[in-house]
């Protein structure tokens, strides 16, 4: 069993970017060629095909160069000029683009993203003035393929699943309020982790978790043999009705924490230290087995 809670954010963000790596890059890749292809737009004073007397350039080709990110290397195909020259602003020295996208793409995963966060976005990686169309397609663009993403069939078998809820800060309606946001992750008999869904409600509720659930096998989630979350109430009664006959297990960590909120705190690294070698053990003892 983890250690750490693996909906946790560090959790969260590490199974997110080693299980998604792929369909990560192929985010980044595709917004970065976007902003080239805006940035040179603005520089030729012309987009891509477009017919304009009153222009300061033309376009000339492009250059390969490879950028290597926490994703993996990227491609990039730079445009050309035949007059002057071009360098995207986010290959600048120091420029920190690339955990800022990665930022986005999972915000937008999680609870999706605004046109204010992308505006931030283009004055991280150095753009300071963005058409507000180019903002906008660019969300729809980010919206349709985490939407893509988020529907995705699941294939093949987990035959284990951890289910949990982690609180985010959302701006609904104005305000500033905490939503819970549903996440299941899958564990391959080869160990492989994979974020299977993630949904953001209103609360932790038996309906809210049975929704989230049923929507994880109408995607394709199979071979199922065991599952692992708190004792909520309403997560346990959605787990048995959805995937009835499935062994369950109370969370370790969770349980963790409720046997030392029993314990003074003089007293709870003793109390931890002990609890972690039971859960060491390869197998029940056979000095505390019992017969028949």
């Amino acid at each position: 069993m983890p250690e750490k809670r693996m909906t946790g954010r560090d959790g969260f963000d590490k199974i997110f970017v080693e299980s998604h790596g792929d369909w990560l890059r192929e985010m980044v890749t595709a917004i970065v060629h976007e902003v080239m292809e805006a940035e040179v737009s603005a520089i030729a004073g012309a987009g891509y095909g477009e017919r304009k007397a009153e222009r300061n350039t033309h376009r000339n080709g492009y250059r390969e160069r490879q950028w290597t990110t926490r994703v993996g290397d990227i491609d990039l195909h730079i445009p050309k000029l035949r007059e002057g020259s071009y360098f995207p602003t986010f290959l600048e020295p120091r420029r920190r683009s690339e955990k800022a996208l990665i930022g986005v793409i999972k915000e937008a995963y999680v609870q999706g993203v605004s046109t204010r966060r992308v505006e931030r976005l283009c004055q991280q990686m150095g753009i300071e003035r963005m058409d507000k169309n180019f903002v906008s397609r660019m969300v729809q663009d980010i919206e349709a393929e985490v939407l893509a993403f988020k529907s995705r069939p699941l294939e093949g078998e987990f035959p284990y699943v951890f289910v949990d809820a982690r609180y985010e800060k959302v701006r609904r309606e104005g305000r500033v309020t905490s939503m819970a946001v549903l996440v299941a992750v899958g564990v391959r008999m080869d160990g492989h982790r994979e974020v299977l869904g993630v949904e953001p409600t209103m609360g932790e509720r038996y309906l809210l978790w049975r929704d989230f659930l049923q929507d994880l096998t109408s995607r394709g989630l199979q071979g199922v043999r065991l599952i692992v979350s708190d004792a909520h109430e309403g997560l346990k009664r959605a787990i048995t009705e959805v995937f009835s006959g499935t062994s369950w297990q109370r969370c370790r960590v969770h349980f963790m924490r409720s046997m030392l909120a029993h314990v003074s705190k003089r007293y709870q690294p003793m109390v931890s230290a002990l609890l972690k070698t039971i859960f060491a053990q390869p197998a029940l003892s056979p000095e505390i087995r019992t017969t028949g």
